[in-house]
This record gives C-alpha cells, sequence and structure tokens, in this order.
C-alpha cells in the first residue's frame, strides 16, 4: 500500500526531476515561444519561456505519486508492479540527473563535443549510476539490511551497462532495420526507437536488480 516514505520520496525524486527537466529544456531551447520573431520584445520572450515550463516543477511529482499509486493497484493482480511503480519514478529521475549533469557541464565549459564530449558522458553515466543506486536501495526494493557494499554496487552496475547495452541495440534496430510508420518523420521515428529502447532497458534493468542485486 502507498506508505508516508512513498508519498515523501515521490515528491522528492518529482521535484528533482522537474526543476532538472525545466533547466535543461531552458538550456537546450525547447518551447522557448516567440524567439526568431522580429515583432517579440525580449522581455516578452522571456516570460513567455518560463511560463511555459516552470509547470514541470509543480506537475512531475503528482505524476510520480499517481504513477506509484496505479503501480500499487496493479499489484493487487501481479505483484511485481508493486516495486516496479516506484522504480519508474526512480527510473525516469535518474534519467533526469544524468542529462543534467551532462548539460550543467556543457553548460559550464562551453564544449559540447569532442574528447571533453566523451568524458562529460562518462561522468554523467557515474553519478547517475550512483544516484540510481541509492534510490534503488532504500526505497524501490528496500534492501537496507546489508548496508552499501562494493560488490552490491558492482552487481548493479554490471546490470546497468547490459541494460545500457539492450537500450542501444533494442533503438538502433527499430531505426535502422525498419521504416518509418504512420507518416512520421526521420526524426520523430528516431525519437519512436530512442522510446523503443528505454522501455525494454528498464524491464531488463528492473528484472536484473530484483534478482541479481537486491533479492533478499
Amino acid at each position: 500500500m502507498f506508505t508516508r516514505k512513498d508519498l515523501l520520496f515521490s515528491v522528492v525524486t518529482g521535484l528533482i526531476t522537474g526543476f532538472i527537466a525545466w533547466r535543461v529544456f531552458a538550456f537546450i531551447g525547447v518551447w522557448e515561444f516567440g524567439y526568431g520573431n522580429k515583432f517579440c520584445l525580449e522581455s516578452a520572450c522571456f516570460w513567455s519561456h518560463h511560463v511555459s515550463l516552470v509547470w514541470l516543477i509543480v506537475v512531475v511529482p503528482i505524476l510520480w505519486i499517481l504513477g506509484v499509486n496505479f503501480g500499487y493497484f496493479l499489484g493487487r493482480w501481479f505483484a511485481f508492479f508493486n516495486q516496479f511503480g516506484r522504480f519508474a519514478a526512480v527510473g525516469f529521475t535518474n534519467a533526469a540527473v544524468y542529462f543534467g549533469i551532462l548539460n550543467l557541464l556543457m553548460y559550464w565549459s562551453d564544449l559540447n563535443k569532442g574528447l571533453w564530449y566523451s568524458v562529460f558522458v562518462a561522468v554523467a553515466f557515474i553519478i547517475g549510476t550512483a544516484h540510481s543506486y541509492l534510490w534503488n536501495k532504500f526505497w524501490v526494493f528496500s534492501a537496507v539490511n546489508n548496508g552499501v557494499n562494493k560488490e552490491e554496487f558492482g552487481k548493479f552496475l554490471t546490470v546497468s551497462v547490459v541494460a545500457g547495452l539492450v537500450n542501444v541495440g533494442t533503438a538502433s534496430g527499430v531505426v535502422n532495420l525498419t521504416a518509418p510508420m504512420f507518416g512520421l518523420s526521420l526524426n520523430q521515428w528516431a525519437n519512436i526507437g530512442g522510446v523503443a529502447g528505454s522501455a525494454v532497458a528498464l524491464v531488463f534493468s528492473f528484472i536484473g536488480f530484483k534478482l541479481a542485486v537486491f533479492r533478499k
């Protein structure tokens, strides 16, 4: 059942995700309404930009609460979903942390390609993996009895890397082996591939964490 701990952690992870998404979208220029219009005043564009993004900080925590509750609802018939709702919330939060770190490093350095970009990706992955490990251990799977140890984290890292390869393989298969459907453009189809890869990797990593890493 949905507990106070679930409520607190849903709100915290939702706030983290919403805030990071807001700032990342601002950095890459998503939803900057009015920019490029020669009749648009700078102050008006700036205000429109912030109105279109700041709502994420409020809406995402609500979505996380609803998602965790929906997992418990489905768990009445399939126990698998009791943890999966929390796992999905942590998964999206971890993705936000990864992209947040990556874009923050690019912002600070004003570099977005070459060797330094590869370094930024590695740093973002390491921080994102550590963040994901802690949330999965202490909230999703409640595996607190054995503390934090190197062997467990090593297994977690292994599953995470394999899940990443599954993500890449699935997305690449969808995009490279299948022509765009439903009238979608190549860019739109590429994003469909990314969603498919993430979905398969999400299920794969959940099973790996549950059976190999945080098994009670």
